[in-house]
C-alpha cells in the first residue's frame, strides 16, 4: 500500500533585514526645483514686471514737469522745474477754450454711465443664465461667448455701417450704445452667480412669495456686489481706453473722448510741426490716467474679493 502524501506547512517568510548601525539607510534624493520656481527667480520676474509697468508712468510724471525746451533738450528721466507742472496744467486746461475738459467730460459719460448700465445688464443676464430655466439657454449663452472671442477692433467697421444706416454716425449715441454690450461681463456674472448665490436661499424666497425680479433685486443683487464692482472696473477700463471705435465713428472735436483728442494733438505735433502740442499730449496723458488710478484705489477691496471668488471652498 502507498502512504498518502503528507501536507507540509509553508515556511515563514523571512523578515526584512534592518540596516545595522554600520550601514546607514539610503535617503531618496530631493527633487531640485527649477531656478524660475525658486523664491529668488519669482522675485526677479515680479521685479521686472513691476519695472516694466512703472517706468512709462515715471517717464510721464517727470516729462510733465518740464517746459517744451527741457522736454526735447534733457534726458527723459531727468526731473524738471519745480512749478512747471502747474504751468503745464494751466496751459492744458485753457487751450482751445478748455477743449480738454470737454474731452474728459465726454469720456466720463462714455465710460462712467456706459459701464454702469453695461454692468447692470451683464449681471442680470449672467444671473438669468445661471439660475433660471428657459428654452435654448445654453445655446444663447454659447452665442454670447462668441462675442468674447471677437476683438473690439474687428467690430468697429460693422458698427459704423450699422450706425450709418440709422443716422448715428458722428453723434454721442454712436459711441455710447456699443459700450452697453459686454459679453465677457455676462460670462463673469454667471460664474459669480454660481459661486455667490446659493440656490437654497432663492428657493426660500420663492416659497415666501417673492417673484423672480424681487428675488434678484432684494437677495441676489446684494450678494453679487463684488461681482458688480469687478465687471464695472473691467468695462470702465475698456471704454476709457477705447480708441478705434471713436476714431471711426466721430469727426466732431466736441464729441471726442480724451484718447482721441490726445491722438489729434500728437499727430499735429509730428505732421504739422507744432511741438507745443506734444507737451499738451504728454501732460494730458498724465491727467487721463489719474481717474483710473483713483477708481481702482477706491474699489480695490471689492475688486480683490471678486477676483478670488471660488478660490477656496
Amino acid at each position: 500500500m502507498t502512504k498518502p502524501p503528507t501536507l507540509r506547512a509553508p515556511a515563514p517568510a523571512a523578515a526584512p533585514a534592518r540596516p545595522g548601525p554600520s550601514t546607514p539607510a539610503r535617503r531618496r534624493p530631493r527633487p531640485r526645483h527649477p531656478a524660475l520656481l525658486s523664491r529668488a527667480g519669482v522675485t526677479a520676474v515680479l521685479g521686472l514686471a513691476a519695472l516694466y509697468t512703472l517706468l512709462p508712468m515715471l517717464w510721464l510724471v517727470l516729462s510733465s514737469t518740464k517746459s517744451r525746451q527741457d522736454l526735447f533738450g534733457t534726458n527723459g528721466f531727468a526731473p524738471g522745474r519745480r512749478f512747471a507742472l502747474l504751468e503745464n496744467l494751466g496751459h492744458l486746461f485753457s487751450t482751445d477754450h478748455g477743449i480738454y475738459l470737454r474731452w474728459i467730460g465726454n469720456t466720463v459719460l462714455y465710460a462712467g454711465v456706459g459701464s454702469l448700465l453695461a454692468t447692470v445688464f451683464a449681471v442680470a443676464a449672467g444671473y438669468a443664465f445661471d439660475k433660471l430655466a428657459f428654452p435654448g439657454k445654453e445655446k444663447l449663452f454659447a452665442f454670447a461667448l462668441l462675442g468674447v472671442m471677437v476683438p473690439g477692433t474687428a467690430l468697429a467697421v460693422p458698427l459704423y455701417l450699422l450706425a450709418a444706416r440709422v443716422g448715428l454716425v458722428n453723434t454721442f449715441w454712436g459711441v455710447f450704445l456699443p459700450g452697453l454690450v459686454f459679453p465677457f461681463g455676462v460670462y463673469l456674472a454667471r460664474v459669480f452667480s454660481a459661486a455667490y448665490v446659493p440656490d437654497e436661499v432663492l428657493e426660500a424666497a420663492r416659497m415666501d412669495g417673492a417673484g423672480e425680479f424681487r428675488a434678484f433685486c432684494r437677495i441676489a443683487f446684494p450678494m453679487l456686489a463684488p461681482a458688480f464692482v469687478t465687471i464695472f472696473l473691467f468695462q470702465f477700463t475698456q471704454i476709457w481706453n477705447s480708441f478705434f471705435l471713436p476714431l471711426v465713428m466721430l469727426s466732431d472735436k466736441d464729441l471726442f473722448p480724451v484718447n482721441l483728442g490726445l491722438y489729434v494733438w500728437y499727430s499735429s505735433a509730428l505732421s504739422q510741426g507744432h511741438p507745443q502740442d506734444y507737451l499738451l499730449a504728454v501732460v494730458g496723458s498724465l491727467v487721463s490716467v489719474a481717474p483710473l488710478v483713483v477708481l481702482f484705489l477706491m474699489l480695490q477691496r471689492f475688486w480683490k474679493s471678486g477676483m478670488t471668488a471660488g478660490a477656496v471652498k
